[in-house]
């Protein structure tokens, strides 16, 4: 086949500027060190560093969720602790003010150190996160969750809201609890029934803590109410199952004796006097707020004791408020325990993201970025080839047949 001269050097010139091409892309990889600058590079390579660049992205913003859950979780962990910590105390000053040695001065003196131990609680209980963001709130993260009256009361003004933050592509993550849930609520398992004597009692009665003997009786979850009629030994007692409304038969009364309700039993020791009540309360339905129950012991403590039978009352408000204080610590106990849960959970997670994200940065690095030195010794081997084509154009060039005519 005949090649015209002008053939051969199109040839040749379109072969020096693919190589001029080359040389020059190959420079800007060097100087750039990406190995794709634009999509028509590499459409292919283009697409899957834009998915990885995309998935990238939105690992790091789990991370950071990750990191701001836990930051909130160790906040509210931490702050439980220290409630549990101020409930113990309450619980320590009730066990001392049941010492029958006291004088109505010395339990006046405990009464203040309860309202300073309630005022601890009441601080906890408005605590935030270090951002501004109240803890047990619910949604009105930047509302003051309690609030305390003239009287002295206090008031949960936040919700039952719990806040969560998407700490992966298909899970949240609750990083809250609503204030009502810790301070006013009490647990579902391993809280007992509250017994509680009438403060118009006028024998001298006084009702023990209630043993459960057989957790799974739906009657557990019944009000009583046990009356007392007669005195000394012909004192007798009924009870009353307030649920359903039925009474039982007249009972003597044994100082001391286990009296059966349902699945549970309470005993009386003294000698409570006719037309005397006691009643025994699921804990859900007796009252949770513990700031009510440490004001129900304040008062109590702050009342002047006047004889056998206003001794018998303090004993029954104090052991009344130590069984809520103790329903109050289990329930904290639970909620932390969550809480803790959690916070392995998102420890877990850190570390599956971290991976993940190691892993995806790798691959985005290896289709995007270049080997140097394979690079550098490639853009060698080209300039090395440019030059030969541009020398051997040269000659080929000055080829013609009239230089061999004389």
């Amino acid at each position: 086949m005949r090649i015209s001269t002008t053939q051969l050097f199109g040839l040749n010139v379109q072969q020096m500027n693919n190589q001029q091409s080359e040389l020059a892309q190959l420079y800007q990889q060097i100087a750039s060190g990406q190995a794709i600058s634009t999509p028509s590079d590499n459409p292919l390579g283009a697409s899957q560093a834009v998915q990885l660049s995309m998935q990238a992205s939105e690992l790091s913003q789990y991370t950071s969720n990750q990191s701001t859950a836990l930051t909130s979780l160790h906040a509210e962990d931490s702050t439980l602790s220290s409630v549990s910590n101020v409930l113990q105390s309450v619980n320590t000053q009730l066990v001392h003010a049941g010492d029958a040695s006291l004088s109505d001065t010395n339990r006046g003196a405990i009464a203040q150190d309860l309202i300073g131990l309630k005022n601890q609680l009441l601080g906890l209980a408005n605590a935030n996160d270090g951002q501004g963001n109240y803890l047990f709130a619910g949604f009105q993260t930047t509302s003051q969750p309690f609030s305390t009256n003239a009287a002295g009361t206090v008031t949960y003004n936040g919700d039952t809201g719990v806040r969560s933050i998407q700490v992966t592509s298909s899970h949240q993550v609750a990083v809250s609890d609503s204030g009502a849930s810790v301070f006013l609520s009490v647990a579902a398992v391993g809280t007992t029934s509250i017994s509680a004597g009438s403060a118009s009692n006028t024998g001298t009665g006084v009702v023990g803590t209630v043993s459960t003997l057989n957790a799974s009786n739906p009657a557990n979850q019944d009000k009583y109410t046990i009356t007392f009629a007669g005195s000394g030994a012909s004192s007798t007692y009924t009870i009353t199952d307030n649920t359903t409304g039925t009474t039982s038969a007249a009972q003597p009364y044994s100082a001391g004796s286990a009296i059966t309700l349902g699945g549970q039993s309470v005993s009386i020791t003294g000698a409570p006097a006719a037309g005397d009540t006691f009643t025994v309360t699921p804990a859900t339905q007796a009252g949770t707020d513990i700031f009510s129950s440490i004001d129900a012991a304040i008062a109590a403590l702050q009342t002047p004791v006047v004889g056998t039978a206003g001794s018998a009352n303090l004993s029954n408000s104090l052991s009344t408020a130590m069984q809520k204080v103790q329903n109050a610590m289990n329930n904290v106990v639970t909620v932390q325990a969550s809480v803790g849960g959690r916070e392995q959970e998102l420890q877990a997670l850190q570390t599956v993201t971290q991976n993940s994200s190691l892993q995806t940065q790798s691959n985005l690095s290896d289709l995007t970025q270049i080997n140097l030195t394979s690079t550098i010794s490639k853009y060698t081997m080209t300039q090395y080839a440019l030059q030969a084509a541009q020398q051997g154009f040269v000659k080929i060039q000055g080829m013609s047949l009239f230089n061999y005519i004389n």
